[in-house]
C-alpha cells in the first residue's frame, strides 16, 4: 500500500478513502474505529 496523501486514512496508508464523499467517509471512519477499540 502506498503513504496516503489526502489524510483521510487512519493508518497512514492509503486505502481508497480518498474517493469517498464526507457522509461516507465519516460512516467509514466510525466502523473503522469500532472495529479497532480493541486493538489498543
Amino acid at each position: 500500500m502506498n503513504d496516503c496523501g489526502c489524510g483521510r486514512s487512519p493508518n497512514g496508508k492509503c486505502i481508497g478513502w480518498h474517493d469517498l464523499s464526507e457522509e461516507e467517509y465519516q460512516e467509514k471512519l466510525k466502523e473503522y474505529e469500532e472495529n479497532n477499540k480493541d486493538n489498543d
